[in-house]
């Protein structure tokens, strides 16, 4: 029998963190600690919801939270000119 991973202590933008199940789809984890990733096409094609977690660039629409050794993961908003 195998454990589901532990919740991972997500750190936002906005200064907040909350704890979040690896699985989570990123738009759903923002949304419910009160932030708004910009999404365009929520396909992966566009990259409007692009988001840094722990330096990597991921696009939150079609990603999820990963599990962390750490336990805890850093979240910043890519900057892109274009949006």
């Amino acid at each position: 029998m195998t454990s589901a991973a532990p919740p991972v202590q997500v750190h936002w933008p906005d200064g907040g963190s909350t704890l979040v199940p690896p699985g989570t789809d990123w738009l759903q984890a923002a949304a419910e600690a009160g932030l708004r990733i910009p999404t365009g096409c929520l396909g992966g094609s566009c990259g409007a919801c692009e988001i840094e977690v722990n330096g990597r660039v991921v696009r939150g629409c079609i990603a999820t939270v990963p599990a962390s050794r750490s336990g805890e993961l850093t979240v910043e908003l890519a900057s892109d000119p274009y949006w």
